[in-house]
């Protein structure tokens, strides 16, 4: 016999998963931040990297705000 998860079990389990998502866009952000700032001649390599790292933040933390508000 399988034991079900509760509704806020799964929930939680999802926030854990998602978290670390947002932690790549940050870490992606902070490494674009750090190209646009360093000495290269290419300013919209690191600023295209900046911009890819909001993205993916922004993406899954729309996805956590989805789901939160499924949950309610």
């Amino acid at each position: 016999m399988k034991k079900h998860m509760s509704k806020d079990q799964e929930f939680e389990i999802m926030k854990l998963v998602l978290d670390k998502f947002l932690w790549i866009g940050v870490i992606i952000m902070g490494f674009g931040f750090y190209k646009l700032m360093s000495l290269s001649k290419d300013f919209w390599y690191g600023f295209s990297i900046l911009v890819a790292g909001a993205i993916v933040m922004f993406l899954f933390m729309w996805l956590i705000v989805k789901e939160y508000h499924f949950m309610k």
